[in-house]
């Protein structure tokens, strides 16, 4: 079956795009190109069942297996050596993609308490859009009584968008809660 988001963008979002930016090919309307969840555990350099629960949290919110991430060089100062675990990761592409994005507007970001928008700024050069959220008590997926820890996590949304406007307008189509300006 075809993702709710993938019709909107079919249908919706490429005409709407076409017209305000006067695109003249419909392959010319910045798309999504991939979803990037990153988790930072530093307790896990000293604790592997703490990198458990946490993937454990991550695989059920995206319904993929995510992969460990490992320090790059020693820091001392955090005691941390080269090549412990450090946290882990997801990319989605696809249908993935687009039902976790589905769910990140609709249901997840809804439920942090005190919501007013996520930042209208934290665009790239290159049109790609970043957030970080908090805890993961907030997708439904998540079994409140069954977390260990709670931990944030970063989520990276790549566009083909050329200029941050074109990325702006493709994420508010899609329905993301910007802050509006005061």
């Amino acid at each position: 079956m075809v993702p709710r988001f993938v019709e909107k963008y079919k249908h919706d979002i490429v005409p709407k795009m076409m017209e305000k930016f006067s695109f003249k090919n419909a392959y010319e309307v910045p798309r999504l190109v991939k979803i990037v969840i990153n988790v930072g555990v530093g307790e896990a350099a000293h604790d592997k069942k703490v990198l458990d629960g946490v993937m454990r949290d991550i695989a059920e919110i995206t319904g993929q297996k995510p992969a460990v991430t490992k320090a790059r060089k020693d820091i001392a100062g955090f005691k941390i050596r080269k090549d412990s675990l450090m946290g882990c990761k997801v990319t989605l592409r696809r249908a993935r993609m687009y039902e976790f994005l589905d769910r990140l507007i609709n249901v997840a970001l809804p439920r942090i308490r005190d919501f007013r928008g996520v930042n209208a700024g934290s665009f790239d050069e290159n049109g790609n859009y970043s957030l970080g959220v908090n805890e993961q008590g907030i997708f439904p997926e998540i079994d409140i009584d069954k977390i260990q820890m709670v931990h944030g996590m970063d989520i990276a949304i790549v566009t083909t968008a050329k200029k941050r406007v074109e990325a702006f307008e493709l994420l508010n189509l899609f329905g993301m809660p910007f802050k509006k300006a005061a």
